[in-house]
């Protein structure tokens, strides 16, 4: 039991009451914390520049060279669930180091699985240990930025998480660099996963020694809490992480953020050879490095929206940010499902288009949920949420991977390998949008009661 009390609360730097900020500090130091791990973690959307270089040096079909990332995405909200009352006790601190050490372990696991020619240690490492450092990392910020910026929420959590969006940015064409000059033997993937582990450790300590939690009763200067609800949707009572799951609106937006992820992930998880496969054959043929870049430009699209569009939902509210999420997401797949390789500019276009919708929906939803559930334990609720993270990690690669499996033994190519995932997509956004919909405003038997007056004279 006293090893277990240790772990829940920890002591010395790590501790929560370490990270509380000094009377002068600047709010605006707290999201370049948030921003140093989440560009680290977000390298997980640059995962598909290792498939093809995986899938020849260690003889893997697509749907098996997808298995780290499937894991690690599953791990994500897992531990997010599991740990994200941990992070509420503990403090952003403790949770960036939590996220740095299992985070870069994982590479450094999988480039000794990679050089032995073990795929399991590659699976373990990259997804399990991994994936643990991207859920604890992919929430150590967010209640924390919803504190320090309880008038912008939206942009607070746009900034922090568009970090995520944006890694593969940066890892993209840094991977596909490193594999050049190391090789894309199992020497080379090695290397390239160990100067990974070694730099993302060194770049996601400056979060871990940045980041301040706000002093208790801290607000913004000028700035004070709504006397009255100002939209139908934003409620000015708390609710528990426990209530919030008896609650038919946490439900509808488990189903919303799934559906919305696992249209835009089964996609990204596969970027660079789909648009390979995509414009096979035709006078647009995609290279190698073309289709990296592709990836970073989906990167880019995936960061900027996250920013873009969770301030948006600012000024015009989150339900209504979400209807342009799912509803024009849906007509981008059929665009791109009509069209098929007949436009490349048109397929990057589009492209874009819904992996911005994609990066926006998960920074506009712990905004959303803070709308809903108050500020209590927003950040227990959001990590409870990111399970329909880890259900779209697994279904959006599936898809997608299996179906163009299926697709190519059938004697199938370029474009044709594609269309029937593109169509399940345009479904899934459907259910999606209906699913925003039945959202209502929480009934306030759910909320929590503050506590009872003590009279002068009285024992508490």
């Amino acid at each position: 039991m006293a090893d277990s009390t240790r772990f829940a609360s920890p002591t010395g730097f790590l501790s929560r009451s370490r990270t509380v900020a000094a009377p002068n500090w600047s709010r605006w130091l707290v999201p370049p914390a948030a921003l140093s791990v989440h560009l680290a973690i977000g390298q997980a959307y640059a995962w598909s520049v290792f498939k093809p270089p995986l899938e020849s040096a260690l003889g893997l079909s697509g749907t098996q060279s997808a298995l780290p990332f499937q894991l690690g995405i599953v791990m994500l909200g897992l531990s997010a669930a599991f740990g994200g009352t941990l992070v509420e006790r503990n403090g952003p601190r403790w949770a960036m180091f939590v996220s740095m050490t299992c985070f870069s372990s994982g590479f450094l696991l999988s480039a000794l699985g990679v050089l032995t020619r073990q795929y399991w240690l590659v699976v373990l490492g990259y997804g399990f240990v991994g994936g643990i450092g991207l859920g604890i990392g992919y929430i150590s910020p967010v209640s924390t930025l919803i504190k320090w910026f309880p008038d912008r929420p939206g942009m607070a959590t746009g900034i922090a998480i568009m970090g995520f969006g944006g890694g593969a940015l940066i890892a993209s064409p840094w991977s596909a660099q490193m594999l050049g000059s190391f090789g894309a033997d199992p020497t080379g993937i090695a290397t390239t996963f160990l100067v990974h582990g070694v730099v993302y450790a060194v770049f996601m300590s400056m979060g871990v020694l940045l980041v301040r939690v706000p002093p208790d009763g801290w607000t913004p200067k000028g700035w004070s809490p709504p006397a009255a609800q100002a939209r139908p949707l934003i409620t000015t009572a708390d609710v528990s992480a426990r209530n919030a799951l008896r609650t038919p609106q946490f439900y509808c937006l488990w189903v919303v953020l799934c559906c919305n992820v696992t249209a835009g992930i089964g996609i990204l998880e596969k970027a660079a050879p789909m648009i390979t496969d995509f414009f096979a054959g035709t006078t647009a043929a995609v290279v190698a490095g073309a289709a990296a870049g592709f990836v970073a430009l989906l990167s880019l699209a995936n960061m900027a929206g996250r920013f873009v569009w969770s301030s948006t939902s600012d000024l015009i509210g989150r339900k209504n940010m979400y209807r342009v999420y799912l509803g024009v997401g849906a007509l981008l797949y059929l665009v791109i499902a009509l069209a098929g390789d007949s436009s490349k500019p048109l397929f990057i276009v589009c492209a874009l288009g819904i992996l911005s919708f994609y990066g926006g929906g998960f920074a506009t939803v712990p905004a959303y949920l803070k709308d809903l559930f108050g500020t209590y334990q927003v950040g227990a609720i959001h990590g409870r949420l990111l399970t329909a993270w880890s259900t779209a990690g697994v279904l959006g690669p599936l898809i997608v991977n299996a179906i163009a499996d299926t697709q190519k033994a059938a004697g199938r190519s370029g474009s044709d390998l594609y269309t029937t995932s593109l169509f399940i997509m345009i479904g899934l956004l459907a259910v999606g949008f209906l699913a925003n919909e039945l959202i209502r405003p929480v009934h306030d038997k759910h909320h929590e009661r503050p506590a009872p007056m003590v009279e002068k004279g009285q024992v508490a």
